[in-house]
């Protein structure tokens, strides 16, 4: 009954035509603050999700790590535990170090990552691979190199056909304090075969190696890793079966979730997000302002209209709820507008490309958009608070004032 009434108040002709241009305005600021948060969190979302997905090609479902220190023993029997768990798709074995790469007079340090031949196919390094370069690791006495493009510039050359063999150096775990060039540092020569365009974060810092050539040249035992990196079946059950894992590997061995293994990028993701979300709320809040001023000149017009609705037996919380029904009113169409418009406008983007990225050095040529109901649901919840809100003071206003039907 209430929302009838307010429906009609809507509708009805005002004696002083500012009453309606100041609904209209408030309704307006709602439909641009509504449109811009679902517009700007969905392409948040896309741009989440591109990241999302270039960090997925090169890290793992899951992850098993030293708990301590660089390397861990995994032996045979563990790996055929592993291998024998539901839900593993498939699993590669790791070993990382830092690395001093020399072209003549350009040198870089890299992380240099040794792996086995089920690497290829539980990251997306061989996907990415730049030019005519191919997906070769070589083997312990003739390695081959993969790089990351940062380290390719680094270095001046063209990985997929650079003829020139790279010097390379590792450091190797000493029994002495001292060190001594011939024994604690690995020098050796190696070639590389493609270079890799992912992320910065691993184009400027990654190599690909043999694993054989890696343990080979830091003198570890055989059973030594710095990890295994995990591709499971269904990506919702990782963390079940990172909890089997943990079961068959015991103390000593850290495993990891994709979230686990990227705290910091997920953390920093998410704060964004809210900041974002906090910054548009404003335009919200103006809307706010103006929905103030239009109910409360909505009330001194329908003074007799209160007094009328007494006298037939109206109480005091049936005019209040007449009144904060009138707000929801406001904030349904401008909200329920805003959203529609958001959802067409994304869909043209998504569509049409219409709104390119400039610089032409992206992955994508165009802003991804992507629309979750969440979004629609955490916007009309906004609207809806700020609309109950900023009802409530001229709601009770009109529920306080003095009944009577006499003009003064």
């Amino acid at each position: 009954m209430n929302f009838l009434f307010a429906w009609r108040y809507f509708k009805a002709k005002k004696s002083t035509n500012a009453i309606n241009i100041i609904a209209w305005i408030s309704i307006l600021a709602i439909i641009i603050g509504s449109a811009a948060l679902v517009l700007v969190l969905s392409v948040f979302n896309g741009f989440e999700g591109l990241v999302k997905s270039l960090y997925s090609s090169f890290y793992t479902d899951l992850k098993i790590s030293p708990e301590k220190g660089k390397v861990v023993n995994i032996t045979p029997a563990q790996l055929a535990k592993l291998k024998n768990l539901n839900g593993i798709k498939n699993f590669a074995l790791v070993l990382e170090e830092k690395a001093l790469v020399q072209n003549g007079d350009y040198q870089t340090i890299i992380y240099l990552k040794g792996v086995d031949e089920n690497y290829r196919y539980t990251s997306g390094v061989a996907t990415h691979l730049l030019n005519d370069g191919k997906y070769e690791l070589g083997t312990a006495d003739a390695p081959r190199l993969i790089i990351g493009a940062g380290v390719e510039g680094a270095l001046g050359i063209y990985a997929d056909n650079n003829l020139q063999p790279l010097n390379i150096y590792l450091p190797r775990k000493g029994s002495s304090t001292a060190i001594d060039m011939t024994e604690d540092v690995s020098s050796d020569t190696i070639r590389t075969s493609a270079a890799f365009l992912i992320q910065q974060d691993f184009d400027n810092k990654y190599g690909i190696t043999n694993i054989d050539f890696l343990r080979r040249s830091l003198r570890l035992e055989p059973d030594a890793y710095s990890g295994v990196e995990i591709v499971v079946t269904n990506p919702a059950q990782a963390d079940k079966i990172k909890r089997n894992i943990q079961q068959v590997f015991g103390a000593g061995y850290l495993v990891q979730n994709k979230y686990e293994q990227n705290r910091s990028l997920y953390s920093i993701m998410n704060v964004e997000r809210w900041v974002i979300y906090a910054i548009l709320c404003l335009i919200l809040v103006v809307a706010a302002f103006n929905m103030i001023g239009a109910l409360t000149m909505l009330v001194l017009e329908k003074k007799k209209d209160i007094a009328v609705l007494h006298a037939l037996g109206a109480n005091r919380n049936f005019i209040q709820r007449i009144f904060l029904s009138e707000g929801l009113l406001l904030a349904l169409i401008g909200g329920g507008i805003g959203m529609l418009l958001a959802a067409l406008m994304a869909w043209l983007q998504t569509t049409f490309h219409l709104i390119p990225l400039e610089g032409g050095s992206f992955l994508i040529s165009y802003y991804p958009v992507k629309l979750k109901i969440t979004d629609f649901l955490l916007v009309g919840g906004t609207i809806f608070i700020i609309a109950l809100i900023a009802s409530w003071l001229p709601a009770a206003k009109a529920a306080r004032q003095e009944f009577s039907l006499r003009s003064e």
